[in-house]
């Protein structure tokens, strides 16, 4: 993979240069300038590793070893916590879903199951602060909003091959709730970054929701104080902010916005 094709996935992942340089270990500034153009030939061991970012996901345990194969393959990812193995977890349907054992996190993405991680303090800080927000926001304005958070089940294709669960998703189109699920697509979805689902939401989850019609999606990423806000209706490229900002909502025409700077208070202790 060449720096011009790697550059091209950073647009379309949406990743930033600090976050290149977290998950591939190349010190910022040297990101900073093969991306930039400053240097034109970075050395072997550092394309290399600058490669992985963009080209694998990896997880090994005891008992297995599995990749996201450089060629586009796709294979299920496990934290190690889950309650399936790897050869249960491919061709799968909505059916094979609900037949799940009863309290295992893990969502079906285009006939394939993936592992949720058991969610953090700070994951659930952040989605208690920031859907209390969105909820007041419409509560106050006498929307016909809805805004929910996980574990809900969202059939978003409304086909039987895809079934998520968004951190948090507003939903404005009333037909679109059953007693069961959700089906279709939210207009607005936030996920809340951790080390083990990094990969599911800035790659694969960001892929599918943008095709299924999700008009605005929120990065969370605590451990990096950002958010990426992708708004699908304007440009497939985010805007990245930080916890000392206040992000208006897009949906709703920067009507509603989420201080960050009021979060970050709660959860400082903790990062």
């Amino acid at each position: 993979m060449t720096i011009g094709e790697m550059s091209a996935k950073k647009k379309e992942y949406g990743y930033s240069y600090e976050y290149i340089a977290e998950k591939s270990g190349v010190p910022l500034s040297t990101v900073q300038k093969i991306f930039g153009g400053t240097t034109t030939a970075p050395r072997k061991n550092t394309l290399d590793a600058l490669r992985k970012v963009f080209e694998k996901v990896r997880y090994a345990d005891d008992d297995y070893e599995i990749s996201i194969a450089e060629e586009g393959g796709v294979n299920y990812v496990s934290n190690g916590a889950g309650a399936l193995a790897p050869k249960d977890a491919f061709n799968k349907t909505i059916k094979d879903y609900l037949a799940l054992p009863e309290g295992a996190r893990v969502e079906l993405i285009d006939g394939t199951f993936y592992d949720m991680a058991v969610p953090s303090p700070v994951h659930q800080i952040m989605i208690s602060s920031i859907s209390t927000v969105l909820g007041n926001h419409i509560d106050i304005n006498g929307g016909k909003c809805l805004t929910f958070i996980a574990p809900t089940d969202v059939q978003l294709d409304s086909n039987d091959k895809t079934m998520v669960q968004p951190d948090i998703f507003v939903v404005c189109d009333r037909k679109k709730v059953t007693k069961d699920r959700i089906k279709g697509a939210p207009d607005l979805i936030i996920e809340v970054l951790s080390p083990s689902n990094w990969y599911n939401d800035t790659t694969r989850k960001l892929i599918k929701y943008k095709n299924a019609g999700v008009h605005e999606y929120w990065i969370v990423m605590p451990e990096n104080r950002k958010v990426l806000v992708y708004n699908f209706d304007v440009s497939d490229i985010p805007t990245e902010y930080t916890f000392n900002d206040n992000i208006a909502v897009n949906i709703w025409n920067g009507e509603c916005s989420v201080d960050f700077r009021k979060i970050s208070d709660k959860i400082n202790f903790l990062l």
